[in-house]
């Protein structure tokens, strides 16, 4: 790989990646076998690898997607906004939420409550990455990609300021 000006080092290579998302899609079908689960993807840092984990997914499922933001830069506003929401209801769904990070948990928090709120069956969630020195509220993904120190990442659907998401791997960020 060429020297990337804004890339401090690769984290968590292509393979690394393409490996553990096989076996979470492995570990999530088997889990919900016979539940017909509703994934929903947050955009838009988690597109890449909630498309990525769907593949590998061997049970009937449906598929959605929300749009919440708590971040301007490299650093989270405390604030979640919806952006975009669900297209139908989801009482009594088992709804497993796909997720490119946990971070502070907040945004994860605020979700969780709404989607209780909203009577379903049951809510789990699925991260590439979990930063739990980084959390403010007690949040606790049930499928983890890979946990992760407190650095600033991008690749693979992660950004800085709407850049690098095309990276197909998980770099740290060169500040």
């Amino acid at each position: 790989m060429a020297e990337q000006p804004f890339l401090e080092r690769i984290l968590i290579s292509q393979e690394q990646i393409k490996q553990r998302v096989a076996e979470l899609g492995r570990e999530i079908s088997t889990d919900y076998k016979g539940k017909k689960p509703l994934f929903v993807g947050i955009l838009r840092g988690g597109i890449i690898f909630y498309a990525d984990l769907l593949r590998e997914i061997s049970i009937d499922c449906n598929m959605d997607f929300m749009s919440l933001s708590s971040y301007a830069g490299t650093k989270s506003t405390g604030e979640v906004r919806t952006m975009l929401d669900l297209r139908e209801s989801i009482k009594g769904r088992h709804v497993v939420i796909v997720e490119d990070i946990v971070d502070t948990g907040l945004t994860l928090d605020y979700l969780m409550k709404s989607l209780a709120d909203r009577g379903a069956a049951s809510i789990e969630i699925c991260c590439l990455l979990d930063k739990p020195c980084n959390r403010k509220v007690d949040v606790s993904p049930k499928y983890v990609g890979f946990t992760i120190e407190n650095e600033f990442v991008i690749g693979y659907g992660l950004d800085y300021n709407e850049l690098y998401r095309n990276l197909p791997y998980i770099g740290v960020f060169k500040k």
